[in-house]
């Protein structure tokens, strides 16, 4: 096939998310015409597992700029910029709209689950001529296998239907596979959807993120209506000092009261914490599941109800394994990008803008963006993800000056900013403005994930 013939196919964004969405918007502005396959059946399919969830920034940070003039062309009114979104506003309120764009409207097929990428023609041990064979990507749809062949291809797929074991060493707990019917998954909606889960039961939340801190005041805000609730909190690490985070330094405000929330629920005998506990086994007993825990004490056995595994996330790379690719070993992400966000030394403030030249991989016009881009990483932020791929369709188009030209600016997780998060007359929650003096000079940036939409007058009720 023709180099011209190559450059005439369009280019597959794999996911429909917010990022995913951003890299269409971009390619459309750039005049490269888009294919987005999400394995939903709607777009946003994974936000919308997390909708109970309000962001940490306010709505002027969670919508990039591309997708907004797309949106501004069609009429689109901005939700207020100050307010914190839930997963679900973001999804009605902004992706469900720009994905009825004109633009990117026929241009997003739904239900196409990507299993395979590879190069039309040529398994991964043959490099002759490489870059000149369209990229096929095979997808199911609707029951059926259907090849694509795009001229380059951006995986904005994300992590969240591979959530890491909540066993140790990186493997399942033994029995974890056969106690499936107790786990609540790593965000569970326990004030609504999953709240006859919970209600009056034993839970157990392990992990010492967001995700967990979410799931944590959520329960204890459960156990004021249910005093029969008991909620235990297992961490592996002797110390939950960085759950806590930066408190009122923190430069996402509502991050950093997420956490001053959270300390208060432990010291209030709200939360049980179980420090430097581990999973080993699991086994269900009856209608309830026995864990075997290693603790500093020894082994014990805890009977509970269900389980919250937010142990955090890891790239699907089996799709890709016909592609040549430059991975970290470690963090599984870009090589280039690894030693910029890996977790043991960054928060998601330190890391800085990185673009097309860091993510690319040997596989010329193939590139990882957004959640999945940061391999087991847990510092991505949605600003980061607009970035890498205002970047990486820049340098698509032939705009190497474009490409390479990065602006974005993080807020450190202990001090940055002054402003907190506020009551509104309507009930929703928006930033107050930033007070003089800012210390970093640029406005917080926004995360995935957020308070728990029980909070209410400048704190979660507990």
């Amino acid at each position: 096939m023709s180099s011209t013939t190559t450059t005439s196919l369009p280019v597959i964004v794999i996911g429909a998310g917010p990022v995913g969405l951003a890299s269409a918007a971009h390619l459309v502005e750039r005049g490269l015409e888009p294919l987005v396959l999400e394995a939903g059946d709607s777009v946003a399919a994974a936000v919308r597992q997390w909708a109970h969830v309000r962001l940490f920034s306010p709505w002027q940070f969670n919508v990039d700029a591309a997708a907004r003039r797309l949106l501004e062309e069609a009429g689109w009114q901005e939700p207020a910029p100050k307010r914190l979104p839930t997963g679900g506003e973001l999804v009605s309120d902004y992706l469900e709209p720009l994905a009825r764009t004109a633009a990117l409207q026929g241009r997003i097929v739904t239900g196409a689950r990507v299993v395979a990428v590879s190069r039309d023609g040529l398994d991964k041990t043959h490099g002759r001529g490489r870059a000149e064979r369209p990229f096929l990507v095979r997808a199911t749809v609707d029951g059926e296998v259907v090849d694509y062949r795009a001229r380059a291809v951006i995986d904005a797929s994300g992590t969240w239907s591979q959530t890491n074991p909540l066993g140790t060493a990186g493997l399942p707990a033994l029995g974890e596979t056969d106690a499936a019917s107790f786990l609540l998954g790593p965000l569970p909606d326990v004030l609504g959807r999953d709240r006859e889960r919970a209600a009056g039961k034993h839970v157990v939340v392990v992990g010492a993120g967001h995700s967990a801190a979410n799931t944590l005041l959520s329960l204890a805000q459960l156990r004021r209506a249910e005093p029969g609730t008991r909620v235990t909190w297992l961490v592996r690490g002797s110390s939950v000092e960085r759950a806590y985070g930066g408190g009122d330094a923190d430069g996402l405000p509502a991050r950093g009261m997420l956490g001053s929330q959270l300390r208060r629920a432990v010291e209030a005998g709200e939360v049980e914490l179980m420090a430097s506990a581990t999973i080993t086994a699991m086994r269900p007993v009856g209608d309830r599941l026995e864990l075997t825990l290693t603790t500093r004490e020894g082994e014990c056995r805890l009977a509970v109800d269900a389980v919250a595994g937010a142990t955090g996330f890891r790239p699907d790379l089996a799709m890709l394994r016909e592609l040549r690719l430059d991975l970290d070993p470690g963090v599984e992400a870009p090589s280039r990008l690894a030693p910029l966000i890996d977790p043991e030394f960054h928060s998601c403030g330190t890391v800085p803008a990185h673009g097309a030249d860091v993510l690319a991989h040997p596989e010329p016009d193939f590139y990882i963006a957004g959640m999945k881009s940061y391999g087991r990483a847990p510092t991505f932020l949605l600003a980061t993800g607009y970035e890498q791929v205002r970047s990486i369709v820049a340098q698509l188009a032939g705009d190497s000056a474009a490409a390479s030209t990065l602006e974005l600016a993080l807020p450190e997780t202990g001090v940055c900013s002054t402003a907190t998060p506020v009551v509104e007359a309507d009930g929703s929650l928006s930033i107050a403005p930033e007070a003089a003096g800012d210390c970093c000079g640029a406005p917080a940036e926004p995360a995935l994930i957020g308070f728990p939409t029980g909070f209410a007058h400048g704190r979660t009720a507990l």
